[in-house]
């Protein structure tokens, strides 16, 4: 997409906030809003008039909230790439947006910058979470994986996860748990080859959807 600009769909209830967002992302020359909807059922009737490459999607909204409406949206188009707009004490949702097929969550009060990187991030295909969002979010981390028996994880496996999720570098999480930067290294190669994620968002999504990151419910 180098040289064009992003299309960018927002469903939000909230007519101050939507439009706010609608002005600073207009003001860059990186992205296009293309659409805006009050909630989702107002945007599962508009939004394949517009084709969006990334939609902005609020979570709780009257009518249709944003867990179904980003199911059915999905299933009219399975390459839309969502990004779910939140705030702390949604936590409870995410497993379920990740279930419809969410590319990322970034949080309401972040700055311009942290949304643009999240749009681009997820334009590219690519997962997002937010920094802020991982520390509140991680509660326990199991020792193997309970929906999916074809990928276990070895318990130190699931240890560095853990610290990969909560934000940590090789060299930080090498010192946390006296081993060299290479081992842990070649721990976080081993996890994305066998979950088959590409990145350390990508992997904190796939272990909430699994159940290894377990979120308060």
């Amino acid at each position: 997409m180098a040289g064009e600009k992003i299309k960018v769909f927002i469903v939000d209830d909230h007519d101050m906030f939507r439009q706010g967002v609608k002005t600073l992302l207009n003001s860059t020359n990186r992205i296009e809003v293309v659409g805006e909807a009050i909630n989702g059922k107002d945007f599962i009737e508009k939004f394949v008039h517009h084709q969006p490459d990334v939609v902005l999607m609020d979570i709780a909204m009257p009518e249709l909230d944003g867990i179904e409406a980003t199911a059915l949206a999905k299933e009219k188009n399975p390459d839309l790439k969502i990004l779910a707009l939140t705030m702390f004490g949604e936590e409870k949702y995410y497993y379920q947006m990740i279930q419809k097929g969410i590319k990322g969550f970034v949080l309401k009060s972040s700055g311009i910058s942290e949304l643009l990187k999240a749009i681009e991030t997820v334009a590219e295909g690519n997962n997002y979470f937010s920094n802020e969002l991982l520390v509140k979010l991680i509660q326990k981390v199991g020792g193997q994986n309970k929906s999916d028996e074809s990928t276990t994880l070895t318990p130190r496996e699931s240890e560095v996860l853990k610290w990969i999720a909560l934000g940590y570098s090789n060299e930080e999480i090498a010192e946390k748990l006296h081993v060299s930067v290479a081992t842990i290294r070649t721990h976080r190669n081993n996890l994305l080859h066998k979950t088959g994620c590409k990145n350390s968002a990508s992997l904190v999504m796939w272990a909430i959807k699994n159940k290894i990151i377990e979120i308060e419910e």
